[in-house]
């Protein structure tokens, strides 16, 4: 496996179906590691010290995303449905400027 040294944002839903969401997180993540890219993916490392319901802490933890996605190459959105979540990060990368890419749920490049 060869790696590009590339930092990629994944965007995906986590509220909702929780269980199923993290599943597929994790699997764009191994499609960017697979990829050559090195997978970020907030959703699944801060919802393990703060709490997603509580909505102080899950400010924290969008904050907290703001600031990764500050250090990513290219955000890479998957699926058919943009959570409220995912749309703060997609018009954050758009305001700035980040290469945006947008997969289906297959990882299909659409």
């Amino acid at each position: 496996m060869s790696i590009k040294k590339l930092i990629v944002y994944i965007c995906s839903p986590y509220a909702g179906d929780i269980k199923a969401n993290v599943e597929n997180a994790r699997r764009y993540c191994r499609f960017a590691a697979d990829s050559g890219y090195i997978p970020m993916a907030p959703h699944l490392l801060f919802p393990q010290f703060l709490d997603d319901t509580n909505p102080k802490e899950r400010e924290l933890g969008l904050e907290f995303g703001k600031a990764i996605i500050e250090k990513c190459s290219e955000v890479w959105v998957f699926g058919k449905h943009i959570s409220s979540g995912m749309e703060a990060e997609i018009n954050l990368a758009k305001q700035n400027n980040y290469r945006l890419r947008y997969f289906t749920d297959k990882c299909q490049e659409v």
